[in-house]
């Protein structure tokens, strides 16, 4: 059977509703913490297309980067948190992170200079809980150990969903460089935005 094959079925036969089981496992955490400035918690099985795109992906060397993708691929579930502003999103993370999932790895998602506009959110490798699992998953080859959860303002994720979307159209009619100024232009009135909306909620409050 190809990986293509082997992870199709996984997925559909797995990995969609441990999505699913995941999704509701957050939902229920947060609301018992009584967290309520949350716009959606959302999780998902990795699509086929994405999966065979990161097998691609190869060592400054040229050797293939996942030697054994169904172990060594992190995100083949993924989970979000969409919160309304800025200070949510270290609370979540907090509450989250040092509370209920055991960390593999966090990545904070900034720009690499002040003078760039780009993706921000926090990205966390987390271990998958057996809440989540079917209940025979130490008999099932290939069930991923970790999930990946983002936890983003609004802004950031609408930035981000519009910026992945564009990222892989070519523009007809504008160079490139014209292409990146105009989605930097996006992204840094998006940061302005969630500043601003940080700086009203903390003053007007709860």
């Amino acid at each position: 059977m190809t990986i293509q094959k082997q992870f199709a079925s996984l997925r559909e036969n797995y990995l969609v509703s441990i999505a699913a089981e995941l999704e509701t496992h957050i939902t229920e955490l947060l609301v018992e913490e009584g967290v309520s400035r949350v716009d959606r918690v959302s999780a998902r099985a990795k699509e086929v297309d994405s999966f065979l795109r990161k097998l691609d992906k190869t060592n400054y060397d040229g050797s293939q980067k996942y030697s054994n993708p169904f172990v060594q691929i992190q995100d083949q579930i993924g989970a979000r948190v969409t919160v309304f502003y800025e200070s949510d999103v270290g609370r979540v993370s907090t509450l989250l992170v040092n509370k209920y999932f055991r960390s593999i790895e966090y990545i904070d998602k900034i720009p690499d200079t002040d003078w760039e506009f780009g993706y921000f959110g926090r990205h966390f490798i987390l271990a998958l809980p057996t809440d989540v699992m079917p209940d025979s998953f130490e008999d099932i080859d290939g069930l991923p150990q970790f999930f990946e959860l983002q936890i983003k303002t609004l802004f950031q994720h609408a930035w981000s969903e519009a910026n992945h979307d564009l990222g892989y159209k070519k523009p007809e009619r504008e160079e490139p460089e014209q292409l990146k100024r105009r989605l930097a232009f996006a992204s840094a009135q998006a940061w302005g935005a969630d500043r601003l909306f940080q700086e009203l909620h903390s003053e007007i409050g709860d």
